[in-house]
């Protein structure tokens, strides 16, 4: 006997942020979507930066040399070219669709800089935590340009980008066993609707950055960031509210740990982030 097929139920908007204006390194500026208080809700996601100027003197300066520890940066480029350089000895400029993956673990130093000095940069940065057992790993480092992101195109011409995890039947760039993250960059065309499936004990958001979306009949608008409602649901269904749009799905499993940080040093215990400081401020972080 035929089984009836099963309707796909969305998780809901549980809240809309609206990401905060600041800066960072050398004068950058950019807007702070996800921030330190959703760090327990969006667990194992730490921070999301977004920037996008077409003005040189916003983000000329880049991000000089500064260290990080426990955790992992991913950075993805929409548009620009940046440069970088650590301790550990690697190098690669992050160009146009390109994404760099950085373990920070036991520390690293790193600069970011830019590779122009006119046109438009435009990208993202997404913090995710590392679990206890790995905060003090070796530094890891991969550099992914455009042409090698997986992609996915559904029937109705929803175009995806799978930078981590599973979607749609095709693996992402990068796995994590401990946090399972999903990233996405999905273009939906207008009156196009994508359904990702999600883990029902999964942490998961959405940032919307171009166009707007419906998800569960709560419109997301460009430049707001969407929790979504944890529980049994099969995952999100995005709808494009009118114009075209550009989203990023993310997703992860949550460690359940204690969350300690002190700028670019995400530890377990206040000792921890002690000897942290102290590491970097002896010169003892990042060799």
């Amino acid at each position: 006997m035929q089984q009836p097929e099963t309707t796909f139920v969305s998780r809901s908007v549980e809240r809309l942020v609206n990401g905060v204006a600041t800066s960072d390194g050398a004068g950058v500026k950019l807007t702070r979507v996800l921030t330190q208080p959703l760090q327990r809700r969006l667990d194992p996601f730490l921070m999301l930066d977004a920037f996008g100027t077409d003005r040189p003197e916003d983000y000329i300066g880049g991000f000089p040399d500064h260290p990080h520890r426990g955790f992992e940066t991913i950075t993805y480029m929409i548009a620009g070219r940046m440069r970088h350089r650590d301790s550990a000895g690697n190098e690669g400029l992050l160009e146009n669709g390109g994404v760099q993956w950085m373990t920070a673990g036991r520390g690293v130093i790193h600069s970011e800089l830019p590779e122009q000095e006119d046109g438009r940069m435009e990208g993202f940065q997404l913090w995710l935590n590392l679990p206890a057992h790995d905060k003090m790993r070796a530094p890891w480092y991969r550099d992914i340009p455009a042409p090698e992101l997986p992609h996915f195109t559904t029937a109705q011409g929803v175009e995806g980008i799978v930078i981590a995890g599973v979607a749609q039947g095709v693996d992402g760039a990068v796995q994590r066993d401990d946090t399972q993250p999903l990233y996405l960059d999905v273009a939906i065309p207008a009156g196009a609707s994508l359904q990702q499936s999600l883990p029902a004990g999964h942490n998961a958001f959405i940032y919307v950055y171009r166009g707007s979306v419906s998800v569960a009949g709560t419109v997301v608008s460009s430049r707001q960031m969407a929790i979504l409602g944890n529980g049994q649901a099969h995952g999100v269904e995005l709808t494009s509210a009118g114009e075209a749009a550009r989203v990023l799905v993310i997703a992860g499993k949550p460690l359940n740990e204690p969350i300690v940080q002190y700028g670019p040093f995400v530890m377990n215990t206040q000792d921890q982030l002690r000897q942290a400081v102290e590491d970097f401020q002896s010169g003892r972080l990042g060799r």
